[in-house]
């Protein structure tokens, strides 16, 4: 699935055009204005048109720009620094859309796994209510213990109506991010294989210094600017031009031929209200882009604090209720049952106790599905793989006293 997004995606393939076009640019900025070229016919007499018999001249002249020593250089490096600014958000957004598809996925996944069990506790009620209705017909039971019942049913078929609706919509989000339609990426959801540990805060920041897109890109910004800087305090001093001309008229004698050298240099004149002001912009740029890089960083800092303490609030909460919760609340529904049977207990007690029990199984697919949203987002924060298997290859992590 996720090669699909990577693939298909339009905000990826826009994302890449935009780099390709960004770096594009970096061999212009290296280059100095294309010469100037000029053919003139000089002095022709009106309204006859030929050239006058002492002073008509044709002409031909080039004309070159020479920007100073730096210039060329200053500005390549900040053309190249944003080809990479470029290059890295792309990356970025490629790994923003892979998150959102994942997202996607894990609510289709919980989804398809509550309706999956909201159909299986209808089969169990529809058992109740067959004891309900049994009891009843003998004596021992009540008509309201066989309506309640039905109640109940209709109840979950209500919730397989809505988790199903559920599953559909985030098929048809997984489709569109994928530029396709919802039966190219439909399939029995089941989980990737999560990492065994979670790493460290320190070990998780070191890895997003190194490898968090959005962290590169900052980087570069600021090299960008750092190069813009130096570009603006090189602007105060004058470009030169360098100029060639020939000429040549007729004379009585022959062609006379004539040639000229020129050269010339742009005058700052106003230099306070344009040169020094490009240098204060270009400082001012790079505090901006500094200040942008440190709060990209500080973000990033609580990013992974946060996802750290999902992943081990998720896991601390799944091994309670595989280890404790569920299973003293399935003994106490087969019980209440048992009871049901000889009349200790009413019906409403096993009606609770299943639902109890329905409660906690579904609150094991949200954990599930939290567990792995928190992996995506970490996957998206450090700009690298880390669940071992992607979503396409459809494996289920082995849970103990849970549910496929």
């Amino acid at each position: 699935m996720l090669i699909l997004i990577d693939t298909r995606s339009p905000r990826v393939r826009a994302a890449d055009a935009l780099a390709r076009a960004t770096g594009a640019r970096v061999a212009t900025a290296l280059r100095p204005p294309d010469p100037e070229l000029q053919l003139g016919l000089m002095n022709y007499s009106l309204p006859k048109g030929g050239p006058d018999p002492v002073l008509g001249m044709t002409q031909l002249q080039v004309m070159q720009m020479v920007p100073i020593p730096g210039k060329l250089s200053a500005a390549g490096a900040a053309a190249r620094a944003r080809a990479d600014a470029a290059s890295a958000r792309a990356l970025d957004v490629a790994w923003e859309v892979r998150a959102g598809a994942a997202m996607a996925f894990y609510e289709r996944y919980q989804s398809a796994g509550s309706a999956a069990l909201a159909r299986e506790t209808r089969r169990l009620l529809e058992d109740v209510a067959a004891i309900a209705s049994a009891m009843y017909r003998v004596g021992e039971g009540r008509q309201s213990d066989v309506l309640r019942a039905r109640v109940e049913i209709a109840r979950m078929d209500e919730e397989i109506v809505r988790m199903e609706a559920m599953q559909e919509a985030a098929t048809a989000r997984l489709a569109a991010m994928a530029d396709t339609t919802s039966d190219v990426v439909a399939g029995a959801p089941q989980l990737p294989v999560f990492p065994d540990s979670v790493p460290s805060l320190d070990a998780l920041e070191q890895l997003a210094v190194e490898t968090r897109p959005m962290l590169a890109a900052g980087a570069a910004e600021v090299r960008a600017a750092s190069a813009d800087v130096r570009l603006a305090r090189r602007e105060l001093w004058p470009d030169l031009q360098v100029g060639l001309q020939y000429g040549q008229r007729r004379m009585d004698m022959g062609i006379d031929r004539m040639g000229s050298l020129m050269i010339g240099a742009t005058l700052p004149v106003f230099a306070g209200a344009r040169q020094l002001r490009m240098r204060e912009e270009s400082a001012a740029m790079r505090q901006m882009a500094v200040a942008e890089l440190s709060s990209m960083r500080a973000e990033t800092r609580n990013q992974l604090s946060q996802i750290r303490i999902t992943l081990s609030s998720t896991r601390r909460l799944r091994d309670l209720y595989t280890s404790s919760v569920l299973p003293q609340a399935e003994a106490a529904t087969a019980a209440a049952l048992s009871a049901y049977r000889t009349g200790a207990v009413d019906f409403m007690t096993v009606i609770e106790n299943r639902m109890s029990v329905n409660r906690y199984r579904q609150e094991l697919f949200a954990l599930d599905a939290a567990e792995g949203r928190a992996w995506v987002e970490l996957e998206m924060v450090l700009g690298r793989v880390i669940v071992s298997r992607p979503l396409s290859a459809f494996s289920t992590r082995p849970r103990a006293g849970g549910r496929p």
